[in-house]
């Protein structure tokens, strides 16, 4: 996964000019930076999902052909018991 990086130092400033002191500005900056980490590993990037997409297909083609075989199979019992030899 790609890092994402957060600047606690731009936060802190920012919490300051908007009136924080700075003990609660880096503690603010400190929690904020905590989430962003624990929610960041389960973030799906473009490429997981990419990747799961190609699994996804890869999975189903087997099923497609199974049920395309079987719906043949059942137009042709349609087709025997109204057309018999």
């Amino acid at each position: 996964m790609s890092a994402v990086t957060f600047d606690t130092l731009k936060y802190v400033k920012t919490l300051k000019v908007a009136g924080f002191d700075e003990r609660q500005a880096e503690a603010l900056a400190a929690v904020q930076a905590d989430v962003l980490d624990k929610n960041l590993d389960d973030l799906a990037t473009k490429h997981d999902l990419k990747e799961l997409e190609l699994r996804i297909a890869t999975e189903l083609a087997p099923l497609k052909w199974g049920m395309a075989i079987a719906v043949g199979g059942i137009i042709a019992l349609i087709l025997k018991s109204f057309f018999p030899h």
